[in-house]
């Protein structure tokens, strides 16, 4: 049974299939059809929309945040414990939102099909950024596609939206919202099951290792970006899924003095800030992880987890040293990033072992961070070459380089033959030619429809010359580069 808000109403669900996308739960179950579905893998937007969930800031005063979810990637089963809106609960007393009125104000909208998804990611702004800027209007709005009124008057409905907005019905229902949710999360979930495909729901790292221990053919749900793409492109059934949602334990952020501790289950929007205070291109790059609905959902752990060779955040961890806390039953152990990654979507993984929190060093001055990724498009596109480089010097010598590629091998990969080539050099020109030449010992990459292995490998050598050039010029700034 799971328990959820759709907008102010409780819904109890008993016998739902796991497998089931809110797109499809608000559109067959519920007989809301302004979510439309684009693509079912969510990169145009057309399904978005907000969930609202308990949150305590660090002052320890409790509210709503309200978030922008691509729903055609979302199973319900994610929905219990929060509050589903979609752009059938906006218009109030027979007036439009505010939100809504911005798009007919500014003409934002002409075949509408597009229209819903960016009215919710426009009411998320809202509720999120008042009197936001241009970037937090593009950043918002990046993960929603049009294709036929154009950008230029959506921009301008978001900066009505954001202009001195009036308070409305979820401003004022905000008590009573929390009274619900709280409830409902106090009751708890153990089990969502049809009778053919089950969800199990553990409400603690213990439990979890349990269950996941005695089914470890389950697959473990977190923020599902890329699971639900199984049943929504390949149209599998899975069966059983474990979901991570309920694991406190794997949704917190633990800073150390000489470490950072982050859990599994925590979403990439969460860990932007953490990493940008410390690393700063690693925020900005995470700021071009795909768009923010996914980031939204998607999870640091599962960008691991899932093993794939172009996976963003690998590269720039494994740079940095980053281990894995590994957990199986009651036992744990700790393993460097580069040793989990076997072989093309192969792992290090035992069976019924999963990751329960990722450690990353903090930054240190003598240790120079740089971040890079080369995509067709700026925003909401997968990687062709992503690049890390950690570089120690002290007067003028390299120390230690540590140095990682995505996109050039079956697995995210250090650059062993660069390094060499780098480690206890001078730091300067002739010793980075001689390393951007090694590459090509590191690396023999693949051609494919994102990149040729030509453009590839000279991708990655020129990635090298710049970061080489920013550090010299101390343009720290500048570090993450634009698409190519």
């Amino acid at each position: 049974m799971i328990q959820f808000l759709v907008n102010q109403t409780v819904r109890t669900e008993h016998t739902l299939d796991p497998n089931l996308t809110v797109l499809n739960y608000l559109r067959q179950h519920l007989h809301k059809s302004g979510t439309k579905e684009g693509c079912a893998s969510g990169d145009c937007g057309a399904c978005t929309v907000v969930v609202g969930e308990l949150y305590t800031d660090d002052q320890g005063t409790e509210g709503l945040r309200y978030r922008s979810l691509n729903s055609c990637l979302t199973f319900v089963s994610a929905l219990h414990g929060k509050q589903l809106i979609s752009v059938e609960d906006l218009k109030h007393q027979g007036q439009l939102h505010s939100t809504q009125q911005a798009m007919v104000d500014c003409h934002g909208s002409q075949c509408g099909f597009c229209t819903p998804g960016f009215v919710m990611s426009l009411f998320a702004l809202q509720k999120n950024s008042v009197e936001a800027n241009t970037h937090q209007a593009h950043e918002a709005l990046a993960g929603n596609l049009c294709r036929c009124t154009g950008y230029r008057p959506i921009l301008a409905a978001a900066a009505q939206t954001c202009d001195s907005p009036p308070a409305d019905q979820f401003d004022a229902q905000q008590g009573a919202t929390i009274a619900k949710l709280k409830a409902i999360n106090a009751a708890g979930a153990d089990e969502l099951n049809n009778g053919e495909n089950r969800c199990l729901m553990p409400l603690n790292i213990d439990d979890l290792a349990h269950l996941y221990d005695a089914h470890p053919q389950a697959r473990l749900l977190a923020g599902g970006t890329d699971l639900a793409l199984e049943v929504t492109q390949l149209h599998r059934a899975l069966p059983t899924m474990i979901y991570l949602g309920q694991v406190t334990q794997l949704k917190r952020i633990e800073r150390f003095d000489e470490r950072i501790e982050i859990g599994a289950a925590v979403t990439l929007s969460d860990v932007y800030q953490v990493l940008k205070t410390e690393y700063l291109d690693f925020g900005e790059l995470l700021q071009r992880f795909a768009s923010l609905q996914i980031r939204n959902q998607g999870t640091l752990g599962g960008n691991i987890a899932n093993a794939s060779p172009i996976g963003d955040s690998p590269p720039l961890l494994i740079a940095l040293g980053a281990q894995l806390v590994l957990r199986k039953g009651g036992a744990c152990r700790t393993m460097a990033l580069e040793d989990y990654f076997l072989d093309y979507r192969v792992t290090a993984l035992a069976e019924g072992e999963f990751i329960e929190k990722i450690v990353i060093p903090r930054a240190k001055s003598s240790h120079l961070f740089g971040a890079y990724k080369i995509s067709k498009r700026l925003d909401d596109d997968i990687s062709a070459v992503c690049a890390a480089f950690n570089v120690h010097i002290e007067n003028g010598v390299v120390i230690e380089a540590r140095v990682a590629y995505g996109g050039m091998a079956a697995t995210p990969k250090r650059a062993s033959a660069c390094e060499a080539a780098l480690n206890n050099s001078p730091w300067n020109t002739a010793t980075v030619e001689h390393a951007c030449s090694a590459l090509a010992q590191d690396f023999s990459p693949l051609s494919d429809f994102r990149a040729s292995k030509e453009y590839r490998l000279l991708c990655a050598q020129n990635l090298l010359r710049k970061y080489f050039i920013e550090q010299q010029t101390s343009d720290l700034q500048t570090r993450v580069t634009d698409y190519v």
